[in-house]
């Protein structure tokens, strides 16, 4: 019988095709069934490729030392002069009645539930009202422990208008603070947190190996929302924004916002290379620019505030200016690095020590004095009562004085002088047609006042102006026109471009170089 071969004959050959259909089902990625089990599915795609290493670490271990700061002010009672001013919270009664208009001066100022932004950048969470004095939240920033036994670090603009404080820790716990010290002059302040037990803290970095390109990271409380990370780099150095005295800011391009003020910026290592201070920003957000006080600064400031609650810096006592390429040129120095001192005050230890207006400051104790801001910065890291080196450039040539330095006042400005000079220009007015001036004899026969200034001399350009007095030409005091002739024949004698004139003007000196008589 033929009944077996031709039933093995069908079987095999759908046993082929079975298996032909499982090989092109596994080649297309479709699922089969086989018995009794679902649908068996292709692997998800993998990429084996090199990780890049990320933050969390350092993150993870900062992060409960790093806290919100809250800040509360006493608000007096408004006063009652017939209008409430309250009757109108948000300041838009006077707005003309355009929808699109107030939308956006709501937005703008912040007004509203969610709270808004106030002048210093720091988030706002509450309206003044009607109370009896009581503080109320007008702030929030960002700060960080540095001991164990709860001092913190924030800045001073965070907590100026503040009368009670307090912390939000990485778990949320509100503990209350107390204000140690500030320094307005480098914007930080010192709180402490008294009696909870040990605080995660963290170390200050030394920045003079920070460079630029090196990763940071920026832990705080950006508009109020709690702890919150961005990263970035160091972009520059040695930033001069015009803050204080004392601006020598890192500059670095991770995210910081308003409410990230008094927040540490990390290294990898998970120490504090700066602490975050303010930003560039056309918008008030974020556009990559954010400065940062040096963890050096940072570190010396806020040992001064621990140890007594106030910084004290050491003082000179003396005005000074940028030396420009023609001051320079005027004084023979050979280059424009230094502080021109344009006065010295009577009380001051420099004028004790012999520098005078017109020294030029070219170092301290050995280290060189590149521009006024610098000298800001090397006298002020001294203590009050040091004795200090200073060189000057003088006469043509650099000579040392000792200088034992004073405690720096409290108002960075002190009277020279006791009287007001007003002097009276006499009837008959002489030219220094050269320089473009109309000069007259001072009344107490010190210096010439300047009654006129050619609008297109050189005068004119560098800012001289009518009621101006000149007392000095190249440290030589001037008495009249010839003074001022006989300094300029021997600043060409001696191949100088232009002289050096000492410039008083409302009780404040300055020195301006002007170029010599041509021909």
């Amino acid at each position: 019988m033929n009944v077996a071969p031709n039933s093995y004959s069908v079987t095999r050959k759908r046993l082929m095709a079975a298996v032909a259909s499982i090989a092109v089902a596994g080649a297309i990625g479709v699922g089969v069934l086989t018995s009794g089990t679902g649908p068996v599915l292709a692997d998800a795609v993998r990429v084996e490729a090199p990780q890049v290493p990320g933050f969390a670490d350092v993150v993870e271990r900062v992060s409960p030392a790093v806290v919100s700061v809250k800040v509360k002010a006493k608000i007096s009672p408004a006063a009652d002069d017939g209008s409430d001013q309250f009757d109108d919270p948000n300041g838009m009664n006077n707005l003309p009645d355009n929808p699109q208009l107030r939308r956006f001066f709501k937005e703008f100022r912040g007004f509203g539930d969610q709270g808004g932004q106030n002048e210093d950048g720091h988030r706002r969470f509450g309206r003044r009202d009607h109370n009896n004095g009581q503080p109320r939240p007008v702030a929030q920033g960002s700060g960080f422990f540095i001991s164990d036994d709860g001092y913190l670090v924030t800045n001073n603009h965070v907590v100026e208008e503040g009368s009670a404080f307090t912390v939000v820790m990485n778990d949320g716990k509100e503990l209350d603070a107390k204000l140690i010290g500030t320094d307005p002059r480098t914007d930080l302040a010192v709180l402490k947190v008294d009696g909870v037990g040990k605080f995660t803290y963290v170390d200050f970095a030394d920045d003079s190996k920070v460079r630029v390109g090196d990763w940071v990271v920026a832990v705080g409380n950006p508009f109020g929302l709690g702890g919150t990370v961005t990263a970035g780099i160091v972009s520059a150095r040695g930033r001069d924004i015009g803050a204080g005295p004392y601006d020598d800011f890192l500059q670095i391009d991770a995210s910081v916002n308003r409410g990230n003020s008094g927040g540490p910026t990390f290294n990898l290592n998970g120490q504090v290379v700066g602490i975050n201070t303010a930003i560039f920003s056309p918008s008030g957000g974020s556009v990559g620019i954010a400065f940062d006080i040096p963890a050096s600064t940072a570190k010396q400031v806020v040992q001064d505030l621990m140890k007594s609650g106030s910084v004290q810096r050491g003082w000179l006592g003396v005005e000074i200016q940028p030396v420009t390429a023609d001051i320079a040129d005027s004084l023979g120095l050979k280059s424009d690095k230094g502080a021109l001192v344009s006065s010295a005050q009577d009380n001051g230890p420099g004028k004790k020590a012999g520098i005078s207006a017109g020294d030029v400051i070219t170092q301290v104790d050995g280290k060189d004095v590149a521009s006024p801001k610098e000298l800001a910065r090397l006298i002020g890291a001294y203590s009050p009562g040091k004795s200090v080196d200073v060189t000057v450039w003088r006469d043509g040539k650099s000579q040392t004085v000792k200088v034992d330095l004073g405690t720096l006042p409290t108002s960075d400005k002190q009277a020279s002088a006791d009287q007001p000079q007003q002097p009276a220009a006499p009837a008959k007015p002489d030219t220094l047609a050269d320089l473009g001036l109309t000069v007259t004899k001072s009344e107490n026969g010190k210096g010439l006042v300047v009654t006129d200034v050619d609008p297109d001399s050189e005068a004119a350009d560098r800012g001289i102006q009518p009621g101006d007095i000149i007392t000095t030409v190249n440290s030589t005091e001037v008495n009249g026109t010839e003074d001022v002739a006989k300094a300029m024949t021997e600043a060409v004698k001696s191949g100088r471009k232009a002289v050096l004139m000492q410039i008083t003007r409302d009780d404040n000196n300055r020195f301006v170089a002007l170029p010599v008589a041509k021909g």
